[in-house]
């Protein structure tokens, strides 16, 4: 059974173990904000979503995360469409997520109906792809 549901507080030690991508103080504050979606398959910690809101009006997905020996069965599929429909019910028309052009991130994104519709160059970095997709 997979449980998908979002983070509480007793879950951002687990979180932090695993998300290296944000301090652990900015974490329990997207936490408290109901801005992280855990997964669980048989009780069983899995995964993660977390995102925040792209000019306060487009939900942004900063991290999908699913634990190696989990991937390759939809898993992710399944968190980032659940994750839509919140977003869809909260009244959001769109949605946006990023990727470097050197993961293959990009190929998954666009196989679930993300379009490119831009893209960043930092210094030293490779090319961040922005990515959209619409919810009606």
């Amino acid at each position: 059974m997979h449980e998908i549901g979002y983070a509480g507080p007793g879950d951002i030690g687990l979180l932090a173990a695993h998300d290296r991508h944000i301090s652990e103080a900015e974490l329990a504050k997207a936490v408290a904000q109901d801005r992280v979606l855990v997964m669980r398959v048989g009780g069983e910690f899995v995964g993660w979503l977390r995102f925040g809101i792209f000019w306060d009006s487009i939900p942004f997905m900063n991290m999908l995360c699913i634990l190696d020996g989990h991937r390759g069965n939809g898993l992710g599929r399944e968190l980032v469409g659940f994750w839509e429909r919140e977003m869809r019910g909260d009244g959001f028309g769109r949605v946006m997520t990023s990727t470097q052009s050197d993961e293959q991130a990009q190929f998954f994104y666009r196989k679930i109906g993300y379009k490119e519709c831009g893209a960043l160059l930092l210094p030293g970095e490779p090319l961040k792809m922005i990515f959209i997709k619409d919810l009606t």
